[in-house]
């Protein structure tokens, strides 16, 4: 295999673009965190951060699969692996699959709950890609599937899923949709030529306020976990320090 398909498949995982993994990653340490009240197990630990990895690279693979006949018609993206040829169809669908064996054989060491939560997990991972050809809400099926390693992690820990859990859940779900929309705001234009739906579409004009509504919640919801979770004075103490360094970064 040569140097430059080494280098599609690595863009078509996006390793060059790590930020979507942290986008999945901290929401999962959040669920372990609060699950083990500040003290996760290494082996559990270890098992999420891969897996979140191997799981974000899976659905690059699927998302880009789903897009490719639509992705040329994009400015953004239409230098991706598989429009511009760099990658073929059926090496795209092996790479998923690799990539899905993979995370599944890491499940595989934790609990039977996890393991059947984790059919959930592949399920959304799956559908997500193909909702916005019908809805305009496919940001939402990627909170879901993001953040489905919510409940797997207390599952992991516990082997239950409380309510904390499904409040941290729903907000990562909203936490999606925020920046998400800001990042389809982007291809709003092009999406509108080509037919393709999404909340940036959805939202039109109204887009600013929508999302700071959507923020004010997520906010709301994330005091109420961490109340529940008696982390008052952190949640105080986390928040000033933001306030603090929001200041340092605009002076």
């Amino acid at each position: 295999m040569t140097r430059n398909k080494w280098r599609a498949y690595c863009r078509l995982m996006r390793i060059d673009k790590p930020i979507g993994t942290l986008l999945l990653l901290w929401p999962t340490y959040w669920a372990l965190w609060i699950a083990t009240k500040g003290m996760p197990d290494l082996h559990i630990g270890l098992v999420f951060t891969l897996g979140v990895f191997f799981m974000r690279a899976a659905g690059c693979c699927i998302n880009d699969f789903a897009d490719r006949k639509f992705d040329g018609y994009v400015e953004r993206t239409k230098s991706r692996p598989l429009p511009s040829g760099d990658v073929t169809e059926k090496e795209s669908k092996i790479l998923f699959a690799t990539l899905i064996l993979i995370s599944f054989a890491l499940v595989l060491t934790l609990n039977k709950m996890t393991i059947a939560l984790s059919v959930v997990g592949l399920a959304l991972a799956w559908i997500y890609p193909f909702v916005k050809r019908v809805s305009h809400l496919p940001q939402v099926v990627l909170g879901a599937a993001y953040g489905w390693s919510i409940p797997m992690a207390f599952s992991a820990v516990s082997e239950s899923l409380p309510l904390e859990c499904w409040l941290l859940f729903f907000a990562n779900i909203i936490w999606s949709v925020i920046y998400d929309t800001q990042y389809a705001m982007v291809d709003r234009n092009d999406d509108l030529k080509i037919g393709v739906k999404s909340t940036a579409v959805l939202f039109g004009r109204f887009d600013k306020l929508i999302i700071g509504i959507l923020q004010f919640i997520m906010l709301g919801i994330l005091v109420l976990v961490g109340g529940i979770a008696n982390l008052g004075e952190y949640i105080i103490g986390q928040y000033c320090w933001q306030q603090h360094y929001s200041f340092i970064s605009r002076n």
